[in-house]
């Protein structure tokens, strides 16, 4: 194969992955909790040349060297290497809703899926009609002791995640917000969010719906030690963490580099063409 068209071909295909995470992005720049992928790339080995042209070895007592001077390596072209998730933070919005949950620092809610374990940073929470915490799509959201049974309007949830409820303040939703420093051992402790963490979180698996799946890279699911560097935030959801300025620009890049590699390609094909028709003619 001609390496000019091997390298400008392998350079469009890894430009459109690059455009795909970065569509996806964008596409989901408003999801609560959405978090950014990026496209990793890596070249294919350097090839070393030589001016063969010298003579290629010098002998000596001692031995022989290679005296063919370097001129300097020559790339062989690049290959789509993977896609990949950033958990970077993403910004805190004030809701003053009490079923909306934000985590400040790593970790994720865990879920229960049809009996599967799943894991999100969407803390966009509902209590359905048997008074079960629910994401939005219906599905429990779990504690410590299993799915979190609640009365609207008498709850509280604090930085580590636990679950208090009094009706003493039921009547009035906005005092247990403001819950004093000797008020809380009035509070009844129902169960703790399940906050959870893994060894490796770049390789958990995109579900879609805002959901994560442990993978075996990953590893499996560990409680997440919350009130220091991880805290439960209630009234407040996390953004994603993509920078639509940034993604565009990061667009724009990618189509000048594709239209860039589309260039080499044209002119690796004008070039065989000459000599197929002009030089072997002769």
């Amino acid at each position: 194969m001609i390496r000019g068209l091997y390298t400008g071909a392998s350079g469009m295909i890894a430009q459109q992955h690059r455009m795909d995470a970065l569509a996806n992005n964008i596409a989901n720049v408003d999801v609560t909790g959405y978090k950014k992928d990026t496209s990793v790339s890596k070249a294919f080995p350097e090839m070393l040349i030589r001016r063969m042209s010298d003579d290629g070895l010098y002998k000596f007592p001692f031995g022989s060297i290679d005296t063919a001077p370097v001129v300097g390596t020559l790339g062989t072209g690049v290959e789509y290497n993977e896609t990949y998730t950033i958990f970077g933070q993403g910004p805190l919005k004030q809701t003053e809703n009490p079923f909306d949950l934000a985590l400040q620092g790593k970790g994720f809610f865990t879920v229960d899926v049809d009996g599967t374990d799943k894991y999100t940073r969407n803390g966009t929470f509902l209590i359905n009609n048997e008074g079960v915490l629910v994401t939005k799509d219906g599905y429990p959201v779990l504690g410590q002791k299993g799915a979190i049974h609640l009365k609207k309007n008498n709850f509280v949830i604090d930085e580590k995640g636990n679950v208090y409820q009094n009706s003493t303040f039921a009547k009035d939703p906005n005092r247990l917000v403001s819950i004093q420093e000797n008020e809380w051992d009035k509070l009844e402790k129902i169960d703790t969010l399940k906050i959870v963490n893994f060894k490796r979180p770049r390789y958990l698996k995109k579900e879609g719906e805002s959901f994560w799946r442990s993978t075996e890279e990953s590893g499996q699911a560990q409680q997440e030690q919350l009130g220091s560097k991880t805290k439960v935030i209630q009234g407040f959801l996390e953004g994603s963490n993509v920078n639509p300025v940034k993604e565009m620009v990061a667009m724009i890049q990618v189509n000048r580099a594709y239209e860039a590699n589309q260039k080499v390609i044209q002119t690796q094909d004008s070039l065989t063409g000459r000599i197929l028709n002009d030089v072997l003619r002769v």
